[in-house]
């Protein structure tokens, strides 16, 4: 029975696009892109779901809080499940944010430590070996009500596919461009609407069903 984690921020969560900052909402089990990749799997797959919104690649966020940095979220959900098959690692919206003054370089270089934890022997040796998917999320747009968080984060997204790219084919892990499925919301710039998520669940299911 494949048992599949989905690690990633409010993307993988299920968070809506954002009309009023600062409430909670989640879209239910039928709308996210995760429990529709399991879904799209099949009955003999598992999951377990590990986003968290906020969530960085490593930085430890000023406002949000030292917990949205990835790679203690990374350590503790590898050592919370299992035994695992595969991982779908999806981060880098939130590196983003202007606070962080990070470019796509150093974003990127965050990735490669999230790899760099989940590829090295002490996890791989855990789980009895597990595979990973690299999604890169699709391109921000600065508009909506958190704006003002992402002023030049449009710029840096477009430049990550390419890097993330060329960091999957090194570490030889799966990749996948969501900016080629789907696109982020009109209303808030980040996050996707219920039909996104169904396209990069189909998307992803598609992939992971090559790796397990």
């Amino acid at each position: 029975m494949p048992r599949l984690l989905t690690f990633g921020d409010s993307n993988t969560h299920g968070t809506p696009p954002i009309v009023t900052p600062g409430l909670y909402q989640r879209f239910d089990a039928d709308t996210r892109w995760p429990t529709l990749a399991r879904a799209a799997l099949g009955e003999g797959w598992t999951l377990a779901e590990e986003g968290l919104p906020g969530r960085t690649a490593q930085f430890v966020d000023p406002v949000m809080g030292a917990h949205m940095d990835g790679r203690l979220g990374l350590r503790m959900a590898l050592e919370s499940h299992g035994p695992l098959d595969v991982m779908t690692l999806m981060l880098g919206t939130n590196d983003t944010k202007t606070r962080f003054g990070a470019t796509p370089e150093m974003i990127t270089a965050g990735i490669a430590g999230l790899l760099d934890i989940a590829l090295g022997p002490l996890m791989q040796t855990r789980h009895g070996g597990f595979r990973v998917l690299l999604i890169c999320p699709p391109a921000v747009k600065e508009q909506g009500p958190i704006a003002s968080e992402f002023i030049g984060a449009a710029a840096k997204s477009r430049a990550l596919p390419a890097l993330y790219a060329a960091l999957a084919e090194a570490h030889g892990v799966a990749f996948l461009d969501a900016g080629r499925v789907i696109e982020t919301s009109e209303q808030d710039g980040i996050h996707y609407g219920p039909a996104e998520h169904r396209r990069l669940g189909e998307a992803v299911a598609q992939v992971l069903a090559t790796l397990a």
